[in-house]
């Protein structure tokens, strides 16, 4: 973690702590570079860990099925060896050139200094659509929520679900066995969401066990000190009623832009992404990488899986940046080893 010396010095500097951003640690570290990861989150995991921890990944390598919090814990733990410093907390406001590589400006006046930085940012600062409701930051936070860290918090507990995405669907699909109470509260009958999920939902609502409220919308929140006593929902025609939940689940989508990023000279393409180099994953700014969603090339597929191929691919365009004089003679890790490996 961050503490301490206010001036950093690295070799690489990842901007974001999400799987790839953790597996550039590895590869990087693989290849003899010192790491410092950087994110605006105050913990690891990006997306996996602020929006859906437990939710099952099946297309890791290895893993017929992995939930997103294991799968970060395990990159973490893979990562370890290597020494990673984390900055958690504090987003990279300026990128400057600096003798050598950048200088990377932190929020809380931190500093980092890098011969070479991979971005790997996902999709860029993010942040959920809040209700558009009176009162509702009294609630957010205590029984208001935008994302489920551990659904066991919620066993005993009458949960609205607002919203009619993956998202949405799928924690009802979750909690229908655990909450005291499931409502999914949307606004029309057909929900934005996979089919088969939907399948499954109906059923639960079939059974007793979910009960759907459509066409309704969120109008209102009850409660004091942050606790609900009720939620109001309405038609768009003005009928009223009262849920008697204690917790809010709102599932309306997020905002996402690229934050700073978009004012430190490196090139987008048409969809705000980082257009790099699709063999070294190079911007074009010298030295600088994006590796990831927020990274972008012809018959890129946006899936974890290819984040982990550019970073490897990142770290090995990276090893002359700092080994300008050593040729890099590439061996498997079976028989390289690592860190601490017999």
């Amino acid at each position: 973690m961050d503490q301490g010396p206010r001036e950093h010095a690295t070799d690489v500097a990842i901007i974001g702590a999400g799987p790839v951003g953790l597996f550039s640690v590895f590869e990087c570290g693989m290849l003899g570079a010192k790491c410092h990861v950087i994110d605006v989150l105050d913990t690891a995991g990006g997306q996996c860990t602020a929006l859906y921890p437990e939710k099952p990944i099946y297309d890791i390598p290895g893993y017929p099925q992995i939930a997103a919090i294991e799968l970060i814990d395990r990159l973490l733990e893979q990562a370890a060896p290597f020494n990673p410093v984390y900055h958690f907390g504090h987003p990279v406001l300026r990128l400057q050139p600096a003798n050598p590589g950048w200088r990377l400006e932190l929020g809380g006046g931190a500093a980092v200094t890098a011969r070479a930085v991979i971005i790997a940012g996902g999709s860029g600062a993010f942040g959920p659509v809040r209700l558009p409701l009176p009162r509702v930051e009294e609630f957010e936070g205590k029984s208001v929520f935008y994302l489920v860290k551990r659904k066991a918090e919620l066993a005993g507990r009458r949960v609205v679900i607002a919203g009619g995405g993956d998202s949405a669907v799928d924690w009802a699909l979750s909690l229908a066995g655990v909450a005291a109470k499931v409502w999914v509260v949307h606004r029309r009958d057909k929900f934005r969401a996979a089919p088969e999920s939907v399948r499954q939902m109906h059923e639960l609502v079939a059974a007793g066990k979910v009960e759907m409220v459509v066409p309704y919308q969120m109008a209102g929140l009850e409660g004091s000190n942050g606790r609900l006593s009720g939620v109001k929902v309405a038609t768009l025609d003005g009928e009223e009623k009262m849920l008697d939940a204690d917790v809010v689940l709102a599932f309306f989508g997020l905002v996402n832009n690229l934050g700073p990023i978009a004012e430190w000279g490196i090139t987008l393409d048409a969809s705000k992404h980082i257009a790099v180099r699709p063999d070294t994953l190079a911007t074009n700014l010298p030295g600088v990488f994006a590796v990831g969603d927020i990274a972008n090339y012809p018959g890129k597929l946006k899936l974890i899986l290819s984040g982990f191929s550019e970073a490897a691919m990142a770290a090995h365009a990276i090893h002359p940046i700092l080994n300008p004089d050593k040729a890099l003679h590439f061996e498997y890790s079976t028989s390289k080893g690592k860190p601490g490996s017999a």
